[in-house]
């Protein structure tokens, strides 16, 4: 490998809740109006960038189409007040598409092609049904039996992973109960506050007394998803969803989501120019 030019630092991130989907609290937000939410947060936190220096958004979704689609990152990006000269890139890696975009606006930073770069991430579970609103494969991929794991959704994928690992059905639920009891200590403690930025519902309610409709502003600023009514027991209750005789359940596997994440990544050069504090190297 060669030796990169310079490094990438990450100097500002923001993250919206996360939602449950398809019936959380971002059921009817918009996905591009979460984004653009993340997008104008994390600029704000770096009052002195000048925002036509950014070189680029670029913005991972894994199903880029309906009201994410249509290069949602350069929409998002508009909507959030970035310069017009600000260009937007929409990444797809599936699952990992958010993780794509960081790596890809670092590169941009390592190579000397950018010396300031917002990545983010963004899905509306919600709006968009996995896999999309037309599922249209080329049925010549499944030609080849070793091709037949793109069609595989996450809970199939989990239920390989725990034949071939032999990892138990009480074992997972053991998991997934620690795991909600971890994030409701972390949220009581307020673990996670310094990484959100609050996301404002309108809900619109209907009067009928005055034949109107009133518009009640509600604010969330905690994840939707850990349940403090969960135990063991209600786990292991549940029956598989995925296999017929498989131990992953709609419990013990992970959610769907409704959500937006940020980031703002800079050179050296722009940490000096415009007295950035690093929080993180790439």
């Amino acid at each position: 490998m060669s030796k990169q030019i310079q490094e990438a630092y990450i100097v500002a991130a923001t993250r919206t809740p996360v939602g449950k989907a398809p019936r959380g609290m971002f059921r009817n937000t918009r996905p591009d109006d979460l984004l653009t939410h993340v997008l104008r947060s994390v600029l704000a936190q770096a009052p002195s960038l000048d925002a036509a220096a950014i070189g680029d958004v670029i913005v991972g979704c894994a199903m880029p189409e309906a009201e994410q689609g249509i290069n949602v990152a350069r929409i998002a990006l508009l909507l959030a007040g970035y310069p017009n000269v600000v260009p937007g890139l929409t990444v797809n890696r599936f699952c990992s598409s958010g993780l794509q975009a960081v790596a890809l606006a670092a590169d941009r930073i390592r190579l000397g092609e950018a010396d300031a770069m917002v990545a983010a991430g963004m899905e509306s579970m919600s709006m968009v049904p996995m896999m999309g609103n037309k599922i249209a494969f080329n049925s010549e991929i499944f030609a080849r039996d070793e091709n037949l794991a793109i069609a595989y959704g996450m809970g199939i994928t989990a239920e390989k992973v725990a034949q071939r690992w032999k990892i138990s059905r009480e074992a997972q639920d053991e998991f997934a109960y620690q795991s909600h009891q971890r994030a409701l200590r972390a949220m009581a403690a307020g673990e996670f506050n310094d990484e959100i930025t609050p996301y404002r519902i309108a809900e619109h309610q209907p009067d009928l007394n005055e034949r109107d409709v009133k518009i009640k502003i509600n604010e969330v600023a905690q994840d939707e998803g850990p349940r403090a009514d969960t135990s063991v027991e209600a786990l292991a209750k549940l029956k598989p969803v995925f296999a017929q005789k498989g131990s992953v359940t709609a419990g013990n596997s992970s959610q769907m989501s409704d959500g937006a994440a940020a980031v703002l990544l800079c050179s050296e050069a722009a940490l000096k120019r415009y007295n950035h504090t690093p929080i993180a190297k790439f």
